[in-house]
């Protein structure tokens, strides 16, 4: 509520209090004033004491009006006898003297709030029979010109009357429906707040998931990785012949152990692999494979298909880390004598396709991954539709692997 219609409501509050007083003490002083329509001294005393008695009423009822606030301003029975208390008063004051008619009006400024449902009209067709008897001359009525004013004078105050608290009612009936509105609206915007607040959480904590994830994907496929390569010529090291083939292949561990550190560095801070730091993907790649190749003595092949791009580097490190995990799964398990790598740009999408002779699986039989093993097939299928890509499997014993990874073609951001 506004402060403009708390405003209004104090003030229609201060005159459903102050204005019965008003009315009534007007028409006392021009009752007074016209003393000749009175009929002697009983009619006078009867005046005085009915408007004492509409003084005491009116002070009993705003009295306690404090304990009617608290069940609202809502029609009752308390106030439907107060109000038919009160035109009682007024009718016997009219009939004494029309002036007094002015505090029957009263019944026309409260009504609606006095008297429930269909008795509302009732009670404005008595303050309305009370004051067309007024303005006829007063009651009771005596000729057939003061019946015909009077029968006109009651209908159009009382369709008056009727009109605008049909008006009223409609109105009340809007602001009640508003009010609903805005509560619906309200409990609406409460609970999408508490649901952007759940989303939020959710958001956050999918993200702090999804950046591990990331970040076991980019250890796996750098240090674990590594540090198996540098095992394995370690292991040359010491079966080696001669000490020149000793220092060959020690020398090669370490330059795996510095490129290994470099890539665990760069996966922490989300930084694109060393092998993309230089080249574009095609490159890398080649480099890749070649180097795998010379490392495991597995004779390695890579191709290139259709129109080279740059790539979003996003979608080349992508790329590049299934072919790292391709290779080293086919190191471990395929013993395989030929690999080869195609790259293919085809328009709108990149297609990624590993071969091996090895002795392939059953790709419906693959045990889930342990806590100690590798990420495999799911790591690199995760990859590939963490960038609205997909990942094949085609598999067979003893009739190699064809691993084919489809992603969006997503240039460079220049």
């Amino acid at each position: 509520m506004t402060a403009a219609d708390t405003q209004i409501e104090r003030r229609l509050e201060q005159l459903h209090i102050w204005g019965p007083y008003a009315l009534l003490g007007v028409g006392a002083v021009l009752a007074g004033v016209a003393a000749d329509l009175m009929d002697g001294p009983t009619e006078w005393y009867t005046a005085g004491s009915l408007v004492a008695a509409a003084i005491v009423l009116q002070v009993w009822w705003h009295a306690t009006r404090h304990r009617r606030a608290d069940r609202g301003r809502s029609p009752s029975r308390a106030g439907t006898a107060y109000y038919a208390a009160r035109w009682a008063i007024a009718f016997v004051l009219t009939w004494i003297n029309p002036f007094f008619a002015f505090y029957a009006a009263t019944g026309y400024m409260d009504a609606d709030e006095l008297i429930p449902g269909r008795w509302r009209r009732l009670g404005l067709f008595a303050s309305a029979l009370t004051v067309a008897g007024a303005q006829v001359g007063g009651l009771p009525v005596r000729s057939t010109t003061q019946w015909l004013g009077f029968a006109g004078l009651l209908v159009v105050n009382f369709g008056l009357q009727a009109f605008v608290a049909h008006i009223t009612e409609q109105e009340e009936l809007r602001s009640r429906e508003r009010a609903e509105t805005i509560e619906a609206l309200q409990q609406a915007l409460d609970e999408n707040a508490a649901l952007h607040t759940q989303l939020l959480l959710q958001a956050r904590e999918a993200g702090v998931a999804d950046e591990r994830r990331r970040l076991a994907a980019e250890i796996h496929d750098t240090l674990a990785q590594g540090l198996t390569g540098i095992i394995a010529q370690l292991q040359v090291v010491a079966n080696a012949p001669d000490d020149s083939t000793a220092r060959e292949h020690a020398s090669r561990a370490m330059d795996l152990a510095r490129h290994s550190l470099g890539e665990a560095r760069r996966s922490v801070h989300n930084l694109a692999p060393v092998a993309l730091e230089n080249d574009g993907l095609p490159e890398a790649l080649k480099k890749t494979v070649a180097e795998w190749g010379d490392r495991t003595g597995v004779r390695a092949e890579f191709t290139v298909t259709g129109r080279a791009e740059q790539l979003h580097e996003e979608v080349a490190a992508t790329l590049l880390r299934i072919v790292q995990e391709a290779l080293s799964n086919a190191a471990r398990h395929a013993r395989a004598t030929r690999v080869g790598v195609t790259l293919s740009f085809l328009g709108d999408e990149v297609i990624l396709d590993i071969r091996d002779d090895g002795q392939g699986f059953d790709p419906l039989a693959v045990p889930a991954r342990t806590r100690g093993g590798g990420f495999g097939l799911d790591g690199m299928r995760a990859r590939a539709e963490r960038i609205a890509g997909s990942l094949a499997v085609e598999s067979e014993a003893g009739h190699g692997t064809a691993l084919s990874a489809r992603v969006p073609l997503v240039r460079h951001d220049p």
